[in-house]
């Protein structure tokens, strides 16, 4: 069974600075393609970053972005260490949302979620 949990999450100031980390566990972390997704307050869950399964290589493959967060977050993952990551620079304050790390197999897989405020 696939398991999905965040972490990295908090309040940081206009133009800051997260990573946000996602941690595999249950299966053949390397074989998933792994997202981001957020859901600000009173809307709906959006895609911002996806990272293909980059089997043959420590960390990498291909990316996709959001058109709101190209240029200011990255996406990347570490097969060795089983974990996704979202660097996320020049924060802004429609960036606030909670944060799901997401794969899919015979069934969609969600982590619990972090929460990103971004705020003066």
């Amino acid at each position: 069974q696939v398991q999905l949990v965040e972490s990295g999450g908090g309040l940081v100031q206009p133009g800051g600075s997260l990573r946000l980390s996602c941690v595999f566990s249950g299966s053949i972390f390397s074989l998933y393609a792994m997202n981001w997704y957020r859901q600000g307050p009173g809307k709906q869950r959006e895609l911002v970053a996806t990272i293909n399964s980059g089997a043959t290589i420590s960390s990498g493959g291909s990316t996709n972005y959001a058109d709101s967060v190209k240029g200011r977050f990255t996406i990347s993952r570490d097969n060795a260490k089983n974990t996704v990551y979202l660097q996320m620079n020049s924060l802004k304050p429609e960036d606030t949302a909670v944060y799901y790390c997401h794969t899919y197999g015979p069934r969609d897989y969600w982590g619990q979620g972090t929460q990103v405020t971004v705020s003066s």
